[in-house]
């Protein structure tokens, strides 16, 4: 899999994290189907898809013109382990976040 930071600058533009979801939810479909609920061109996604490809969150398998695009489990692996790895840094801050809060309802 690419560096994680590739992986997340990819995902952090707004169309390119819908189209994940997208195919996250519907699984494998071909670039055309995401062009009409996305609002923007064919050029446009084409050209989303393949920074997604390049950031290896995406697979792409061609069939005769058609080009179809599914999500990379091992990409979203890594996001999850990642998250995993600084549970303890989340943690920390929800547990003070829990006493600033009781703290508050006891003044």
């Amino acid at each position: 899999m690419k560096d994680l930071r590739t992986v997340f600058a990819a995902l952090s533009d707004e169309t390119r994290f819908e189209i994940v979801e997208r195919l996250m939810a519907e699984g494998e479909l071909p670039a055309g189907d995401l062009v009409p609920a996305s609002g923007i061109s064919g050029p446009a996604i084409s050209r989303h898809l393949k920074v997604l490809r390049e950031a290896g969150v995406l697979d792409q398998r061609a069939v005769g013109t058609k080009r179809f695009y599914k999500v990379r489990p091992d990409a979203l692996r890594g996001i999850a382990q990642w998250t995993m790895d600084h549970r303890s840094f989340w943690e920390a801050g929800f547990d003070r976040m829990a006493a600033a809060l009781a703290a508050e309802e006891g003044l």
